[in-house]
């Protein structure tokens, strides 16, 4: 798999508590393209990757991060 075959599309949903806008959630959707065998693997590491990554273990108690997977297979012709 290269960089090529993955992206991500991050959106954040902003409140205003007391005249101030807040990040409340944040929605990943990552866009994978890969092997049909890898689909177990990249479902692990999407299980795990939020608790290896800086920024949401820094925000996990005030923002909540929810990840969606959009996986297509390789074609093997």
């Amino acid at each position: 798999m290269s960089f090529e075959d993955l992206s991500a599309d991050t959106v954040g949903e902003i409140e205003v508590e007391r005249k101030v806008l807040v990040i409340k959630r944040i929605k990943q959707i990552f866009h994978v393209k890969a092997e049909e065998e890898d689909r177990e693997t990249i479902g692990r590491v999407l299980e795990v990757y939020a608790d290896g990554c800086p920024v949401a273990r820094s925000v996990k108690e005030s923002i909540e991060i929810s990840s969606e997977l959009d996986l297509t297979y390789r074609s093997s012709a």
